[in-house]
C-alpha cells in the first residue's frame, strides 16, 4: 500500500492566522506598524524612535530623531483598538469624502484619516499658522516637525504650561486671529480646539491635532465653531481675560470685512474688545445683584446662541417670508446669519444713492466725471441717434415696466388654450384629407424601386 502524500506541502498551513500577528503593544504599535518604521529607518528617514510624548483617543506620539540629530514626532493611528468611533458627524457632508469611507476596513479609515491631517497641516503652514509642519505620511504613520526644546522636551499643552498673567491677553487676541485665519484663508473649522489641543511653544500658541478639522462649508461647521468659541473663551475668563463674547467673537471669525480702512485685524480686533468692555457697566452696585443679573442674562444669551440655528445659504433659511420683513424694517442686525450669507438692505448701512454702480456711459447721459476713460465719439450707437429725437419720451417710459411674453404655452390662459388646441385639430384634419394612404404609399414605393 503506497503512502499518501500531501501535494499541498507547507502551503497548507504557511497562510493560516493566528492572534500573534495582530497583537498591539502600547495600542498602537502592531507588526504591520512595526515594518512601516523599519522601512523608515531603512530610508534614513528616521534613526531611531524614543518614548511616548502624548496619547489620545486616536492616536500616539511619539518622539524620533533623524540621522542629522534633528528631533521630528511620529503620530501613529490607532488601528486595532479604536476608542475615537465617533467619525461620521466629522466626515459625513465633507466634500473631500464625497465617495465615502471605510467603515468596515479600519486600516483604510485611519489612513484616509492620516492623510487628511497632512493636507489639513499644509494648509495651516500655507497660510502662517503656527502648527507641526507635516513631512510624511505613510498608512497610519505621520510624521511632521517636533515642538519642543533642543534636548528633545516636548512644549506643554495650554492647559499645563506655566504662563504669566500678563500674557494671558495677547494670546487669547492671537488665537482668536489664527481661527479667522484658518476660517477665511485655510477654509476649516478646528472642530476639536480646546486647551489640550493647543501647545504653549516659544511664546506662542500652536494649533495641533487637525485630524477632525472639517471645510468651513460642511453641515456642521458652525456648530463646531461655536463649540471652539466657547471652549476658549470660557478657558480664557479663568484667568481674568476680557473677551469679546461667544455672539461677537462668533462674529469677527466668520464676518468677511471687518478690517476697516487704514487699520489691520488686530488693531480691528482690540476696537472690537475695547467696544464689548464699554457695554459692561463700570460701577456695579454694593451688593453685587446689578452684576448677578448681568451675568446671568448674558449666560442665557451665550445658551440661546449656542443652540440656534444658523443657515448656511439661502437655500437653508427656514421662514424667509418672516426674515424679509424682518429686514425690510430695518432690523436686520436681528437677523443671526446676516453676516454668515451676506444679506444686505439700503436701511442698514449705505444708501443706495451714494454707492457708485459700475456702467456704460453713452453720449448724452450726462456729464463725465474727472478720471472716467469713456471717448464719447467712440460709444455712440445707432440706438442713441434714434433715441435722442425724442428725449422727452424716452425720459415719460424710463421707469414704465415693459411686459414680455413669456416663451412656451405654461402662462396661457384657459381660453387663448381652447383656441390654440382648436386651431391645430382644424390643422390636422385638412393634412389628412390629402393624405396618401399608407398601403398605397408602399406600392408606389416598390414600384418606383422596381424601375
Amino acid at each position: 500500500m503506497g503512502a499518501s502524500v500531501n501535494r499541498k506541502g507547507p502551503s497548507s498551513y504557511a497562510n493560516a492566522k493566528d492572534k500573534s500577528d495582530r497583537a498591539t503593544s502600547e495600542q498602537v504599535l502592531d507588526p504591520r506598524t512595526r515594518i512601516i518604521l523599519f522601512k523608515m529607518i531603512g530610508r534614513e528617514l528616521i534613526q531611531e524612535v524614543n518614548g511616548c510624548v502624548s496619547t489620545g483617543k486616536e492616536a500616539n506620539v511619539y518622539h524620533a530623531l533623524t540621522p542629522t540629530s534633528a528631533h521630528i514626532a511620529l503620530k501613529i493611528y490607532k488601528t486595532s483598538i479604536l476608542v475615537f468611533k465617533d467619525r461620521d458627524r466629522y466626515v459625513t457632508g465633507e466634500y473631500r469624502f464625497r465617495r465615502g469611507y471605510s467603515r468596515r476596513n479600519p486600516r483604510k479609515m485611519v489612513r484616509l484619516w492620516a492623510e487628511k491631517e497632512m493636507r489639513n497641516l499644509k494648509r495651516l503652514v500655507s497660510a502662517g499658522i503656527p502648527c507641526p509642519e507635516p513631512i510624511e505620511v505613510r498608512e497610519n504613520i505621520l510624521v511632521m516637525g517636533f515642538l519642543g526644546d533642543e534636548e528633545g522636551w516636548a512644549s506643554p499643552r495650554l492647559k499645563d504650561a506655566d504662563i504669566p498673567s500678563a500674557l494671558y491677553p495677547a494670546l487669547y487676541e492671537e488665537l482668536i486671529l489664527n481661527v479667522r485665519k484658518m476660517y477665511h484663508i485655510c477654509k476649516l473649522v478646528h472642530a476639536d480646539l480646546s486647551e489640550y489641543n493647543i501647545l504653549f511653544h516659544g511664546g506662542h500658541l500652536c494649533i495641533i491635532d487637525v485630524s477632525q478639522s472639517v471645510e468651513h462649508d460642511h453641515p456642521s461647521a458652525f456648530d463646531f465653531l461655536r463649540s471652539d468659541i466657547k471652549n476658549i473663551e470660557d478657558f480664557f475668563e479663568r484667568f481674568g481675560v476680557k473677551c469679546l463674547g461667544l455672539r461677537r467673537c462668533f462674529d469677527f471669525i466668520t464676518r468677511v470685512h471687518v478690517v476697516e480702512e487704514g487699520q489691520d485685524e488686530g488693531s480691528t480686533l482690540k476696537h472690537w474688545l475695547t467696544e464689548a468692555d464699554e457695554e459692561q457697566p463700570s460701577s456695579p452696585s454694593m451688593d453685587g445683584s446689578n452684576n448677578k443679573t448681568l451675568n446671568t442674562s448674558a449666560t442665557h444669551e451665550d445658551n440661546i446662541f449656542l443652540q440656534s440655528y444658523i443657515p448656511r445659504t439661502l437655500n437653508e433659511v427656514y421662514d424667509a417670508e418672516r426674515d424679509v420683513e424682518v429686514l425690510t424694517k430695518g432690523d436686520g442686525k436681528n437677523l443671526i446669519y446676516a453676516e454668515t450669507i451676506g444679506l444686505t438692505h439700503p436701511t442698514s448701512g449705505v444708501s443706495l444713492e451714494s454707492e457708485v454702480r459700475p456702467h456704460v456711459r453713452f453720449k448724452g447721459e450726462g456729464s463725465l466725471e474727472d478720471g472716467d476713460l469713456v471717448d464719447e465719439g467712440e460709444y455712440t450707437s445707432d440706438s442713441e441717434e434714434e433715441g435722442s429725437e425724442e428725449p422727452e419720451a424716452a425720459e415719460a417710459g424710463k421707469d414704465v415696466f415693459d411686459p414680455r411674453t413669456p416663451r412656451g404655452h405654461r402662462h396661457e390662459d384657459r381660453e387663448a388654450k381652447k383656441e390654440r388646441k382648436k386651431a391645430v385639430k382644424t390643422e390636422a384634419r385638412e393634412k389628412r384629407k390629402t393624405k396618401i394612404p399608407k398601403a398605397e404609399k408602399k406600392r408606389k414605393t416598390k414600384s418606383s424601386r422596381g424601375h
